[in-house]
């Protein structure tokens, strides 16, 4: 958190970066608004608590207009630290879990609305698709009005009990707004924490004002006290792959688009439905006559 000691690329305590990383007293600029630029930084000291919350303090703004600016920041929790790539300015197939503030839509095709935050969790195995804005191995996601702003934004990731939170403060309202809530979800202890950032043909500066760890205290059940916490690898258990899963203006997924069957099969329930109310109405109202003519 501010004031950092050290200027330019000096070193920080605690702390490494790499690429195009700027350290100022006020904030540590991952990339300048200039193309082609990639930077990160990282915690030297591995985290082994099991329930956590991270809050950061960030920055997203530049000269571009709309959606000729990019590409994002991506916050990290994984097995690997200091290796830059292309996912966001750091390596692709890592362990662990990201988090990503995407702020340029790569497909044409997509419904969201960008600025997109979106999680991902991965064992080494799966690969970040930049045209797709990692749609195909996304968990969940929101929108958010992050960038260019005149205030503070934030954003909280909690993770406890297998249950991962991400929420963002970035309306100036000071309080927490949820975005991101999985259930499932398995991730090591002794992994690091870290930041990137990247820009491309697009740029803008991306910022980090303060990075913020607490432990949660929470109780466990008795048979977590056996498991090596170090050795179990991360993944999340849905009940349906991330890939089947498209985009829903809310932020959560429905599953896959209305099929000519499916649309057929709704049709015919709805009508149905219309002439089952039709008879219990028409069966009401000659009730209703029968019993005013017997009154009369």
């Amino acid at each position: 958190m501010k004031p950092y000691q050290g200027a330019g690329s000096a070193a920080m305590p605690l702390w490494d970066f790499t690429g195009s990383t700027m350290v100022t007293s006020q904030y540590v600029r991952l990339t300048p608004d200039e193309r082609s630029r990639e930077g990160s930084i990282w915690n030297r000291v591995p985290c082994f608590l099991k329930d956590w919350e991270l809050h950061v303090h960030f920055r997203i703004h530049g000269a571009g207009k709309k959606n000729l600016h990019g590409d994002g920041l991506a916050l990290w929790y994984t097995q690997e630290r200091l290796t830059p790539g292309p996912v966001f300015g750091s390596k692709d197939n890592f362990h662990g879990l990201a988090i990503f503030l995407d702020t340029y839509p790569n497909d044409e095709a997509t419904e969201r609305v960008f600025p997109y935050i979106s999680a991902m969790v991965n064992n080494g195995s799966l690969t970040y698709e930049h045209s797709k804005d990692g749609r195909g191995t996304e968990l969940a996601g929101c929108s958010a009005d992050l960038r260019n702003q005149n205030h503070d934004t934030f954003l909280a990731v909690r993770y406890s009990r297998g249950r991962l939170t991400v929420m963002t403060d970035v309306e100036d309202k000071n309080e927490w707004k949820n975005c991101i809530d999985i259930a499932g979800v398995q991730l090591p202890t002794g992994y690091f924490f870290g930041a990137s950032a990247g820009t491309g043909d697009l740029s803008d500066n991306h910022d980090i004002i303060s990075m913020k760890l607490f432990q949660l205290m929470v109780e466990h059940p008795l048979e977590d006290e056996t498991v090596d916490w170090t050795k179990i690898e991360p993944r999340v258990s849905l009940l349906k792959s991330p890939k089947d899963n498209v985009d829903d203006p809310t932020g959560n997924f429905r599953s896959g688009p209305l099929t000519g069957w499916k649309v057929f099969l709704l049709l015919l329930c709805a009508l149905l439905g219309i002439i089952v109310c039709a008879v219990v109405g028409a069966v009401v109202f000659q009730k209703r006559q029968e019993r005013n003519k017997r009154f009369y």
